[in-house]
C-alpha cells in the first residue's frame, strides 16, 4: 500500500480503480484498510515470535507471509502476478522468481554450512536478505515477511534478530536504507550491532 511503489496491473488484478487492495474484510477505505491490517498482522507476527515457521528452503517465505497475512488477504503466500518498480528501480520481473528461488536457496545452502561466528552469520543474513529484498515477491508485505524470514535463519545459528525493534527506530531506517540502496555491507554491519545471542 506503499504509494512509493508502481504496479503494472491494468486489469486490477490486486486492487479497485482507487488502488485499495482487495481484502478478506471488504474494506474500501485505505486508510481503515492500514490500521485493520497493521493489527492483524501484528498478532501474528507475535504468534510467530513464539512458534517460528522453520526455513525448509527459500519457499518457505511463502508460508511466513501466508501466516502473517492470512487475516487480510486472499493471495497470502502467492508470489505476486505483477512488476514492481520503486523509483524507477525494477524488482525481480514475475518470469524470474522460479531462478531467485533458486539462487536464495543456494545462499541459505551457505548459511548453514558457515560457522556460527556473529561476524560470519551477520554477513550472510545480509546477502539472503538483499536478495530477498531485490525478488520482493509478494504484492504487500514483503518487508515484514522478509524480516521474520532472516529472523528465523538467525534462530537456527542460536541468535535473535529484530530489524525493527519498537524501542529504536534508527535501525528500521538503516534497515530501509541499505535495501533500498542494495547496500550489503551495511546491511552486515546492522544486522552485526542488532543481532544478539541466546
Amino acid at each position: 500500500m506503499n504509494s512509493d511503489y508502481e504496479y503494472i496491473d491494468p486489469d486490477h488484478i490486486y486492487s479497485d480503480r482507487n488502488g485499495v487492495l482487495f481484502n478478506l474484510l471488504g474494506i474500501t477505505d485505505s486508510k481503515l484498510l492500514l490500521v485493520s491490517e497493521a493489527f492483524l498482522t501484528a498478532k501474528r507476527l507475535e504468534e510467530l515470535s513464539l512458534r517460528p515457521i522453520p526455513i525448509k528452503s527459500a519457499y518457505s517465505l511463502l508460508d511466513i507471509h501466508k501466516y502473517i497475512f492470512q487475516d487480510v488477504y486472499m493471495w497470502a503466500g502467492e508470489t505476486r502476478k505483477v512488476n514492481i518498480s520503486k523509483h524507477g528501480k525494477q524488482f525481480i520481473t514475475v518470469a524470474s522468481f522460479n531462478r531467485a528461488f533458486f539462487f536464495i536457496d543456494g545462499l541459505i545452502s551457505g548459511f548453514r554450512e558457515f560457522s556460527d561466528n556473529i561476524d560470519d552469520v551477520s554477513e550472510h543474513i545480509a546477502r539472503i536478505l538483499d536478495a530477498v529484498n531485490f525478488m520482493h515477491p509478494f504484492r504487500e508485505g514483503n518487508g515484514r515477511a522478509q524480516r521474520e524470514f532472516i529472523r528465523s535463519l538467525a534462530l537456527e545459528k542460536g541468535y535473535t534478530l529484530n530489524l525493527n525493534p519498537p524501542d529504536d527506530s534508527a535501525v528500521y531506517r538503516e534497515y530501509m536504507r541499505c535495501c533500498v540502496e542494495e547496500d550489503v555491507s551495511g546491511l552486515a554491519v546492522l544486522i552485526r550491532s542488532a543481532i544478539v545471542y541466546g
